[in-house]
């Protein structure tokens, strides 16, 4: 009997519209900018209603690579890191990655990050810096959380990279790792000091930054994510279960 033939998956002809404009505006074929034929225009070419096409440039601004301007026209756009982030995230969830995955790679790009940034550290990001240091001591002197600001500082130095790639690969991790700070913070036996060294490992980071310490940047960056996984270890939670950003209270 001859080998049986696997069945056909035909796609939908709004994902064939959707497929095609997304391939012209990676290509550059349409320019970021430029605006896409009317939805009469594109059924007349691709041979199908405006109904298809509707459906088909929907799933492409979901995507992030048209969107409206005055008028409602649609414009050709590259989606912004920040804006892909969600989506990967709720993927990782949905795979069940464990938080010692996300450690891992949290490492690996957070000292990959200072790595790149130390060539081009200028005033204007040690002053940013400074700046959000300042605001994380007056935060904790006043007993409020520094989750946010622990992660604007992280998100000041990856920017400062330039490297569109890091922060792409780092933005969906960063929204998973960071979140859980939250369990060390609450936790009896991490509370009282993870807070604290936090504050002072930026305060080192800062502080080789502005003596354009390279190695130094680069030696403090990657005690500090260490430090996140030896507070997990104080703490008893398990690193291998799958990550859940819910806060669990002791």
């Amino acid at each position: 009997m001859p080998n049986q033939l696997k069945r056909l998956t035909i796609p939908r002809a709004y994902e064939a519209v959707h497929r095609a404009l997304q391939e012209e505006i990676l290509s550059g074929r349409i320019a970021t900018g430029a605006p896409l034929p009317t939805e009469t225009e594109l059924a007349e070419q691709f041979g199908v209603t405006r109904h298809t096409v509707r459906e088909g440039m929907r799933a492409l601004e979901q995507s992030g690579l048209v969107r409206r301007e005055a008028g409602r026209r649609l414009h050709a756009a590259l989606p912004h890191h920040e804006e892909l982030a969600p989506r990967g995230s709720r993927a990782l969830l949905m795979q069940g990655v464990t938080f010692r995955e996300l450690w891992e790679v949290a490492l690996r790009l957070e000292v990959c990050a200072a790595e790149l940034v130390a060539p081009v550290i200028d005033d204007a990001l040690i002053e940013s810096l400074e700046a959000n240091l300042r605001a994380m001591e007056a935060a904790m002197a006043e007993g409020r959380s520094i989750i946010a600001l622990d992660v604007a500082f992280h998100a000041l130095i990856a920017e400062a990279t330039g490297n569109r790639v890091l922060l792409m690969s780092r933005e969906p991790v960063s929204l998973l790792f960071y979140p859980s700070l939250e369990k060390l913070f609450s936790h009896p036996a991490t509370g009282d000091q993870s807070p604290g060294r936090v504050v002072e490992a930026h305060r080192e980071i800062v502080r080789a930054m502005r003596a354009r310490d390279a190695q130094a940047v680069r030696d403090w960056m990657e005690r500090h994510i260490m430090d996140f996984r030896r507070g997990y270890d104080l703490a008893g939670i398990e690193l291998d279960r799958p990550v859940d950003t819910r806060i669990e209270r002791a």
